[in-house]
């Protein structure tokens, strides 16, 4: 059964049965590879919108000691 890949701006169509074993093993470090950079992806968008909420919350605190009272929200 052929199976479709991405590499570089082509699309490839292949059968796993006839790879040699080098390219299979340069096909699941690519597939493993590929996984991590999209996990450190999602992470990194997950790490910046906690970013944004501590510099919010800064801003809030740091506005609330100017102004001498709190912003709350409810």
């Amino acid at each position: 059964m052929s199976q479709k890949i991405v590499l570089g701006e082509k699309e490839f169509e292949y059968d796993p049965e006839n790879l040699s074993d080098t390219s299979k093993a340069a096909l699941s470090s690519l597939q493993f590879i590929s996984k991590r950079i999209q996990e450190i992806s999602n992470m990194q968008a997950v790490m910046q919108r906690a970013k944004n909420s501590y510099v919010t919350s800064l801003k809030k605190e740091m506005l609330s000691e100017k102004a001498g009272f709190t912003f709350e929200e409810n």
